[in-house]
């Protein structure tokens, strides 16, 4: 046991060093942390560490710490998912306007539905990684997986380039904000097809789901509330409050079946403010334990990713699945950009901020994994997918946004920039 406990604390140690390095580099390079933390997790796996001599991979993370590391890792995307949903109530569905409508509905819609008919279409190529049963649930989930956006991501990218607070900035996290709703609302439903409980089909699953969400918008949140608007209450801090939702709420949905994510995710919609805008008290907190998990998460992503053994249909799917990305994403948003009443470089910006997929985009892969949804092959070359787009983010932003353009007065028009908070994912 003690030898156990020196090489999970050892690990740890490992894992933020490392992360904190490569998420430096990413960010003196011109992009997002997380793409750095993202590399570290790769780096550290079967990809490129355990391709050395000595089985370093096996030798720095044996099978007995996995189990522990995995705790610590959904522990910080529960916390993580907590935040989305505690911003998101306030910060990306209020006050929207019929372009972030618009483009939410196409960037959504669109690449999901190429996304399940790719599955439809391309049978054999899926069977050749692994998915040689194509169920319900799995077609669902790859339109997921085709039509997510990563809004933290998106948020910080925003922020960091200075558009946070323009038309085009605002379009997009509102826009984002709805997509993340409906994704996760999508993945629920997928999910709940294959929940095998004794005794328990699953609709009945979705049904127990439902009335737990009912309870938790419609009587934790106001009692929540009210607790929050007394002047002296037994607790002063509220942020041990909130850590206890979204890790109660994230048990509940396990015991149901479904990932704890959800639970995460409903806590933070859950979770009220006294004056409609996230409490830094409650969000900092969040955010600063969340983030310092983070890193481990991506390295239990890493050790489940294996580039180097994958095949020529891998690189094929990989091509195919990223021009449905990608293609389903620009082109929808630009066009919704466009009908919504932006100028032409906005709408451009929009399409390829929603584009971005992030942290959300490799949880999400994470719940079809524990699953049983997807087969490790397949996961890989959605991993390398959410990088890819992620990647292209920030230089096509730098092209779009190039100070050479004509810029349209509607364009110059800032609006109100939406509470972004300190902290990067």
């Amino acid at each position: 046991m003690d030898i156990l406990i020196a090489d999970v604390i050892g690990d740890v140690a490992l894992v933020l060093v490392v992360s904190s390095l490569l998420g430096a580099l990413a960010r003196r390079w011109g992009q997002p942390r997380v793409i750095g933390q993202i590399l570290a997790g790769i780096m550290l796996g079967p990809s490129l560490l355990g391709r050395l001599p000595g089985h370093l991979t096996s030798r720095l993370f044996p099978h007995a710490v996995l189990p522990s590391l995995t705790v610590l890792a959904q522990v910080a995307v529960v916390i993580f998912m907590f935040v989305v949903g505690y911003e998101l109530d306030r910060r990306s569905l209020s006050g929207r306007r019929r372009a972030a409508v618009l483009v939410a509905a196409s960037a959504l819609l669109v690449p999901m539905s190429l996304g399940s008919g790719a599955v439809l279409i391309f049978k054999s190529e899926f069977a050749a990684l692994g998915q040689s049963h194509i169920s319900h649930s799995f077609v669902l989930f790859m339109g997921v997986a085709m039509s997510i956006t990563a809004l933290p991501v998106l948020a910080a990218i925003a922020r960091e380039r200075g558009i946070a607070g323009t038309t085009a900035g605002a379009t997009a996290t509102s826009a984002a904000g709805l997509m993340d709703v409906t994704a996760w609302l999508v993945l629920a439903a997928a999910l709940a097809g294959t929940v095998h409980k004794p005794g328990r089909p699953w609709p009945v699953t979705a049904l127990l789901f439902g009335c737990f969400a009912a309870i938790m918008l419609l009587a934790v949140r106001p009692a929540l509330r009210w607790w929050i608007s007394r002047r002296r209450s037994v607790v002063s801090n509220q942020w041990p409050v909130a850590l206890a939702l979204a890790l109660g709420s994230a048990w509940v949905t396990a015991s149901l079946g479904l990932h704890p994510v959800f639970g995460g995710f409903l806590a933070g919609l859950t979770m009220p403010s006294a004056d409609g805008s996230p409490d830094p008290e409650v969000l900092r907190p969040m955010e600063e334990v969340g983030g310092l998990l983070l890193p481990l998460f991506f390295v239990v992503t890493g050790l489940s990713l294996n580039v180097s053994a994958l095949s020529g249909t891998a690189f094929i799917v990989l091509a195919l699945i990223c021009a449905i990305a990608i293609g389903g994403k620009l082109g929808p948003a630009y066009v919704a950009s466009r009908v919504g009443g932006l100028g032409s470089r906005d709408s451009a910006t929009v399409a390829v901020l929603v584009n971005t997929r992030g942290l959300t985009e490799l949880i999400a892969l994470n719940v079809g994994l524990s699953a049983g949804l997807i087969d490790r092959r397949l996961f890989s070359v959605l991993v390398l997918m959410a990088l890819i787009t992620t990647l292209a983010t920030a230089p096509l932003l730098m092209l779009i946004r190039a100070p050479s353009m004509p810029v349209s007065a509607s364009e110059r028009r800032p609006v109100a920039p939406p509470p972004i908070s300190a902290s990067e994912p």
